[in-house]
């Protein structure tokens, strides 16, 4: 079974974060900022991992996360990949809103960072590229670089493709109580044609996360589509929370 090798000190998970912050994170949604939803669940999901990673007083490098905000080009907000000890020291950076939505750029920069890092992790647990967008790309399509990465793998299983649409208008039906709701499993539960393409870049949920979800009160099924529809503050924090939620021990 794939997705279950656990993150360790000496067998890191790699997360790969893609945030979109073009112009339009600037409106509100419950009352605040896009961006600053994000900010805060961002800093929230960085803060988990700090605390799953600490024994004592010492944080051990469990996660090595990237963290790439983009607009009309990917900007490296860490310098590189860096252990969830040396984030603790640094804390969480501020998004700030920028312009435009070049998300095949920033893809791109996800699958080289893969390219590089994929050779030396194959007793580590499979990699997690988060991808948050508000809106529709501007530029080439995303969808063939989002395959590519999916299809990358090391010996725990396939890289994992999770999608994040902070606004409303994703899903046919309205999602009620964020702890219930299961996630989406089939296309036909999609709005549009721009979410349908996001449910393809999308990978399946492992049982692995399904199941570190559920010890944090959260519903979604294994097997639905790591797309999550974040149209309210709670639906935010639902969809990074899935993010930092390979197994560790």
């Amino acid at each position: 079974m794939s997705h279950q090798i656990p993150a360790t000190a000496k067998t890191p998970a790699l997360i790969i974060y893609l945030l979109d912050v073009s112009g339009s994170m600037d409106e509100m949604l419950d009352g605040e900022r896009r961006i600053d939803h994000v900010n805060k669940a961002l800093n929230g999901v960085l803060t988990q991992m700090v605390f799953r990673s600490t024994k004592g007083v010492v944080v051990s490098p469990r996660y090595r996360i990237a963290l790439i905000a983009y607009s009309d080009a990917p900007i490296d907000l860490l310098g590189g990949v860096h252990g969830v000890d040396v984030i603790a020291q640094r804390g969480s950076p501020t998004l700030k809103p920028l312009r435009l939505t070049d998300t095949y750029a920033a893809f791109v920069k996800a699958r080289d960072l893969l390219r590089q890092e994929l050779p030396a992790m194959q007793g580590c647990p499979a990699p997690l590229v988060c991808h948050m967008t508000d809106g529709q790309y501007s530029g080439h399509d995303p969808e063939p670089v989002a395959q590519e990465i999916m299809a990358m793998q090391n010996n725990d299983g396939n890289v994992l493709l999770q999608n994040i649409y902070v606004g409303s208008g994703l899903t046919r039906d309205p999602i009620g109580d964020p702890t219930q709701w299961r996630g989406l499993s089939h296309e036909s539960e999609t709005a549009n044609a721009y979410a349908a393409r996001l449910f393809r870049m999308s990978s399946a949920l492992p049982e692995s996360y399904a199941s570190m979800m559920a010890d944090e009160g959260y519903s979604v099924e294994a097997g639905s589509r790591m797309l999550y529809p974040a149209e309210s503050g709670q639906l935010v924090q639902l969809a990074f929370s899935v993010s930092g939620a390979t197994m560790t021990t």
